[in-house]
């Protein structure tokens, strides 16, 4: 693994725990030349997962997408990126797990706002505003009357 700070190829492990369900593993490193540490993580790698978008094209999945997706609708709320990372990460496992090599962005679109309903409801209407393209007033109230009938 090389060394973000000097650029050595050379570093021990440190420290090694599994993280996320044991999905991950989390590596502390310590370079051999600059003695710094540094945080790693191992992932199983799995088949890539396609995601069909609305006007039928086709891209590679990319979870940095939804993550910052999430954030953006998550901004000055009182929702913590530990409980954003962890909503994306079953989103990802959920999709993983549908064992579907090909979802559609509407998919993962429900899925996000079912995760964002429970984490905090102002960030889901906003995820929702621009996931659902709202054209008018209207179509806000309907979401916010649909949002509080749940209740």
């Amino acid at each position: 693994m090389k060394c973000p700070f000097c650029g050595c190829e050379d570093s021990k492990v440190v420290d090694s725990r599994p993280v996320e369900e044991g999905n991950r593993i989390r590596r502390r490193r310590e370079c051999i030349t600059c003695l710094k540490r540094f945080t790693t993580y191992e992932i199983i790698e799995s088949a890539p997962i396609m995601v069909i978008k609305k006007d039928n094209s086709r891209e590679l999945f990319n979870r940095d997408k939804l993550l910052n997706g999430i954030m953006r609708s998550c901004e000055k709320r009182p929702v913590s990126l530990n409980e954003i990372e962890n909503a994306v990460s079953e989103i990802e496992q959920q999709i993983e797990n549908s064992l579907n090599r090909e979802v559609t962005s509407t998919y993962i679109g429900e899925l996000a706002m079912d995760k964002l309903k429970n984490l905090d409801e102002v960030a889901y209407v906003r995820f929702a505003s621009v996931y659902r393209q709202f054209k008018d007033i209207n179509t806000f109230m309907d979401e916010l009357k649909k949002l509080l009938n749940e209740k």
